[in-house]
């Protein structure tokens, strides 16, 4: 039976309700001094204000060695009612420092295998995907590395792929190497930010390949972009894929969270919610919050 991997334990993906299938609860890198993602407190209050909009999942997108303090994500859950999913995988190589990357080699998806299946450190805490990273329009040997390391251990356990997207490019890369040459299952691999890059010829051609495509924000950095993620999702529905489509907040800063005076996890259901329903009909939209996450991360655990 496919289940969805959450904190608490597997869950049928139909439990999951509406979903923010790509988030931040915490968060913690060099590039963003001083607005790490660390509290818990602020952590529970978003989960609140996103359960009080009607949420019921969050896929926690933050991998190895960035802050993940897995072992506060059940009494989280617990304490909201929502059910959260946490990562496994490697960021891009600029977010850690050369010890950490050393101490990895010869063992990256090892690491991947053992969080996904026994626990993140000490905590007993499995992962429910393997999150990696390409670059802008290309990818580096760091991150061919992390994706050869992230395609063994989704053939070792079944996992989903969830790929960052450097400012939305490098999309038919990344699918050449993880599904070309790597032998992962396309449906199997989601790729993000691709709002921050409004191609919608790429986008209906990853899309054609069965892969997953998430669109996230809104965002500070890239918000010139936001206001054409409608029109993306759309083009993809018009021209059936629909059913591919993936929707999250990716809250990556204090200040971007509700609770911080930013949109947060509660602006995906308060105001992008409504605006797609616009665009594309409120049964569409309501099965790219529920259906869609399910059968993204939903595996056959080995």
């Amino acid at each position: 039976m496919s289940a969805i991997r959450t904190v608490l334990g597997d869950v049928p993906p139909g439990d999951l309700g509406v979903c923010d299938a790509h988030d931040h609860l915490f968060f913690g890198s060099p590039r963003l001094p001083g607005q790490e993602l660390r509290s818990v407190t602020a952590a529970r209050a978003e989960l609140a204000a996103f359960r009080g909009q009607g949420g019921g999942a969050v896929v926690q997108w933050t991998p190895y060695g960035l802050g993940r303090r897995a072992a506060d994500l059940p009494p989280l859950s617990r304490e909201t009612g929502v059910h959260v999913v946490a990562a496994t995988g490697l960021h891009q190589a600029v977010h850690y420092d050369d010890d950490t990357l050393a101490g990895l080699r010869g063992r990256l998806a090892d690491v991947f295998v053992s969080e996904l299946t026994e626990g993140i450190g000490a905590s007993g805490v499995r992962a429910g995907l393997v999150k990696v990273a390409g670059g802008f329009h290309a990818l580096d040997a760091h991150a061919r590395w992390t994706m050869a390391a992230a395609a063994e251990a989704h053939h070792a356990t079944g996992a989903a792929i969830a790929v960052h997207l450097e400012l939305g490019t490098g999309a038919l890369d990344v699918l050449d190497l993880l599904c070309g040459e790597l032998g992962v299952p396309p449906h199997r691999v989601a790729l993000g930010h691709l709002n921050r890059s409004p191609d919608l010829v790429v986008h209906r051609q990853a899309a054609e390949s069965g892969c997953r495509l998430a669109f996230d924000g809104p965002s500070h950095a890239h918000h010139a972009t936001d206001w054409r993620m409608p029109d993306a999702v759309r083009a993809l529905a018009d021209a059936g894929f629909g059913d591919r489509v993936l929707l999250g907040a990716d809250t990556t800063t204090a200040a971007a969270r509700s609770v911080g005076g930013g949109p947060g996890m509660p602006y995906l259901l308060r105001r992008v919610r409504p605006r797609l329903v616009h665009a594309v009909g409120e049964d569409l939209v309501g099965r790219i919050l529920t259906e869609n996450p399910g059968r993204a991360f939903a595996v056959e655990w080995r």
